[in-house]
């Protein structure tokens, strides 16, 4: 379980620093972060639901790379979201709990809510785990 924060941040991706992840509890069975809606807003001000998609796959994945364990990796192979809201301001919170975690496969949902704590867009992310 990644409880050291450097540790988390020791592993972002160059996509996941640039949105502003931030990384408050990773196991391979739930896994939560935050985002902020500054610098990733749409033409219409509020958040673009790429980026939602964007921090609901990291989150996933990073949860199943917990899972696969030492010498294995997760590679995302779907993703499926509905946004069914808007976030303008503050930082959204992803929530990520698994459904699924087998030797082969993981599946996740991603639960994202607005600084208000409105649910803003929900995500369902399988991974594949494979060998490094």
């Amino acid at each position: 379980m990644h409880t050291n924060t450097d540790a988390v941040k020791s592993i972002l991706g160059e996509m996941d620093e640039r949105l502003g992840i931030e990384f408050v509890k990773v196991n391979a069975d739930h896994a939560i972060a935050t985002m902020p809606v500054a610098g990733n807003r749409q033409i219409t001000g509020s958040m673009h639901g790429g980026a939602y998609c964007t921090l609901a796959e990291t989150l996933a994945s990073l949860a199943a790379c917990e899972h696969a364990g030492n010498g294995r990796m997760a590679v995302g192979l779907d993703i499926s979201a509905t946004h069914t809201g808007r976030a303008a301001d503050g930082r959204v919170t992803a929530t990520c709990r698994a459904i699924h975690l087998g030797k082969t496969v993981a599946v996740y949902n991603v639960d994202i809510d607005d600084a208000l704590g409105h649910r803003v867009s929900t995500a369902r992310v399988t991974t594949v785990l494979r060998d490094n």
